[in-house]
């Protein structure tokens, strides 16, 4: 893996670089992203269930101590209420009393809580009636005796039983414990029905269920633990010879076409790599094979353009000799000389750049570096230049806000390169002007050619650097042009690792620029230059009007 793609790691000590660290790993990451996944699913769907269950048994514990306490409060309230019915009718206070005291013992005996209390129903003073009496159970204490659970039990004459969840507290510590409160009456013999309530702790069915809760919790948290270790591992092992097989894909884009996957058993990723290989056996036979006939073609341009310099260079010498003569000729022989010397020049001229795309499609073009002042380039080729553009009716104007301080490049090429896109702007520019403009910025250096000629489409313009391309098959070419020179000029400034790009638009002329890295070997990421113009002085003085085409004109 290249640095650029390696995912960010998490530091521990800087929690800024979680949240990054695990995007980038959701990304990068098959193995990271399938376990977060399963654990995520596996959590949930424990957590959900430890809350079922503890629910469940929640309401389990509640339903069955409930019942146990009702129980047993029924059955020491009818036990008290015995005790009340088989003694002696009292006639006075204090044996009145004695009788409710024995009734209350045998109701604490029976209900098994020291938690009671009991109060007169009736309202209307009583010289006989026992007082009211609480142990633990304070009267009008709304968190354990409410007013809605007493208006129950005074309303209620059937003997039937109201309860009501409370907090007891047990001790000092001021800490609550669950409970239940159970309410029911007492009818006493001379002095009416009074109000019996009895408090249950709940105390150990709560610890039982703490307990039970931590073990479900604890389990899920070891269970979601136990879920994320084996699928990592089985991700792992499943993985890796996916990894295996990304890697060997890496190295056999990058070049190294003999690198094979390791075949081990009968499974599924045995015959991946079994598929794999085959494929790669293939492509390393098709490219070997292509190779071998680009080797024979490069081969048979270079042998066919040397073995036709000879000849063509006696022939150019006759040609020049009988065009230094054509004088003497008459007049349809003169012409006849005119043309040969134009087209063995222009037939020389292809043979070279021939030999040069050679060069490139074989990758045997070397550069000669040397640093160069790319503004007094351009001026240079400008200058050598202004003869052809005047006799085309263009005027080249040459503007330099930048680019002076020196930089390594190939001046033989950057020259060619320019000459390329002056010659095409004039051939281009219906006689009209062309600005070429020189600038710089730290990063790199820029040259553009703009003219206002007719321009191209977006389809056209898209094919300008094809080799022998015309835009237009029909327009007669009149600097002598092979069809290579954009194709060539291209690739020199891929060679300087640089880039070379169009803006055209029909009407309004094209805009070539050219840009080279200060530093060799370093990418060029934006051009001083903007592809598409935005104005200038040329266009500030009114003889830069679009070009009515024929599209306009329908």
């Amino acid at each position: 893996m290249s640095q650029a793609a390696r995912p960010a790691r998490i530091t521990l000590r800087r929690p800024a670089t979680w949240l990054p660290a695990i995007r980038a790993q959701w990304i990068t990451s098959l193995r990271f992203r399938t376990t977060f996944i399963t654990v995520a699913a596996t959590a949930l769907a424990i957590a959900v269930t430890c809350v079922f269950t503890a629910l469940a048994i929640h309401n389990n514990l509640f339903s069955t101590s409930r019942d146990e306490v009702l129980g047993q409060a029924q059955r020491a309230v009818i036990a008290a209420q015995d005790v009340i019915d088989t003694a002696e009718v009292a006639t006075d206070g204090a044996a009145l009393q004695q009788v409710l005291f024995d009734a209350r013992r045998e109701l604490t005996t029976q209900a098994g809580t020291s938690y009671y209390a009991y109060f007169r129903v009736a309202d209307e003073a009583s010289g006989i009636a026992p007082p009211d009496f609480s142990f633990l159970l304070e009267e009008g204490d709304d968190a354990i005796l409410s007013e809605g659970l007493r208006d129950r039990v005074r309303s209620s004459d059937d003997g039937n039983q109201w309860w009501q969840s409370v907090g007891l507290q047990i001790d000092d510590s001021g800490d609550a414990v669950p409970g239940i409160v159970v309410g029911q009456q007492l009818e006493v013999q001379n002095a009416g029905p009074y109000e019996v309530y009895l408090a249950y702790s709940l105390e150990e069915a709560d610890r039982t269920l703490r307990f039970v809760q931590g073990i479900l919790w604890i389990t899920g948290i070891v269970l979601v633990l136990l879920v994320a270790a084996i699928s990592w591992f089985v991700l792992r092992t499943v993985a890796q010879p996916i990894l295996e097989a990304s890697r060997t894909s890496e190295r056999f884009a990058a070049g190294d076409f003999e690198v094979r996957l390791p075949v081990r058993g009968k499974d599924e990723l045995a015959a991946l790599g079994r598929s794999f290989n085959a494929m790669a056996d293939s492509i390393e036979a098709q490219i070997t094979e292509l190779a071998e006939l680009s080797q024979v073609q490069q081969r048979f341009v270079s042998d066919v353009s040397h073995e036709l310099r000879t000849p063509l260079t006696t022939i150019r010498l006759a040609s020049e000799m009988l065009n230094d003569r054509r004088s003497e000729f008459d007049e349809s022989t003169a012409r006849a000389a005119e043309l040969l010397h134009t087209q063995v020049a222009r037939f020389e001229q292809l043979l070279t750049d021939l030999l040069e795309i050679s060069r490139y499609d074989a990758g045997s073009v070397q550069l000669e570096l040397e640093p160069s002042n790319l503004a007094q380039l351009a001026e240079d080729v400008a200058d050598s230049m202004r003869d052809v553009a005047g006799r085309h009716g263009s005027e080249l104007r040459v503007v330099a806000p930048g680019g002076y301080s020196p930089v390594d490049v190939d001046p033989r090429r950057v020259r060619r390169v320019l000459r390329n896109l002056i010659g095409n702007a004039i051939e281009h520019g219906e006689g009209r002007p062309i600005v070429i403009t020189i600038d710089s910025d730290a990063h790199a250096v820029a040259v553009g050619v703009r003219d206002y000629g007719l321009g191209m489409s977006p389809e056209q313009a898209s094919r300008v650097f094809d080799r022998f391309w015309r835009a237009d098959p029909s327009r007669k070419r009149t600097l002598g042009g092979t069809g290579l020179g954009l194709a060539i000029a291209l690739g020199d400034a891929k060679l300087h690792g640089g880039a070379l790009e169009l803006w055209s638009e029909p009407g309004r002329g094209s805009h070539f620029v050219l840009t080279v890295p200060r530093v060799p070997g370093q990418s060029v990421t934006r051009s001083p230059i903007p592809v598409e113009p935005n104005g200038s002085a040329v266009e500030d003085l009114g003889v830069t009007e679009p070009i009515r085409t024929g599209e306009d004109l329908a």
